[in-house]
């Protein structure tokens, strides 16, 4: 075990990441099979099918991360409702421990495609249910 950090992310990388977040700097959170622009660091976490799923990784970049806005695309909803739902929940939970609501934004699949080009890192889980992504705009805690 970590002694010398406090908080749960032990991934240097995102943590790094994390810590050099401005006022809206973004950072994606998807399914193992979206795909990442070259010019976008990619945090590859998948180990196999599934592991580490969407939901595990959200939970624990959200403990660091401040958020004032999500985006995620409309065919995440119609299309994976279970995690969809599970992923309102945390989102809830969080705007309870921040103190602040968080906007949610939904847009086309094709446009967050798009959009995932101006995050600072994107973090590739092993999840394999469709449309398991989201982006994280970061907040300031003043």
């Amino acid at each position: 075990m970590n002694k010398m950090k406090k908080g749960k992310l032990l991934n240097s990388n995102i943590s790094s990441v994390i810590s050099k977040l401005g006022h809206t700097d973004m950072i994606t959170v998807c399914d193992s099979g979206l795909p990442i622009p070259n010019e976008v660091e990619r945090i590859d976490l998948a180990l196999t099918m599934g592991v580490p799923s969407f939901i595990e990784t959200l939970e624990i970049i959200l403990t660091e991360q401040f958020v004032e806005v999500i985006t995620v695309a409309k065919e995440f909803k119609e299309n994976n409702l279970k995690v969809y739902n599970e992923t309102i929940e945390i989102i809830k939970k969080v705007e309870k421990e921040q103190g602040n609501n968080i906007k949610i934004v939904e847009i086309s699949h094709e446009d967050f495609k798009i959009l995932t080009s101006d995050s600072k890192a994107i973090v590739r889980t092993g999840e394999i249910t469709p449309y398991s992504n989201i982006i994280l705009h970061s907040g300031v805690v003043f």
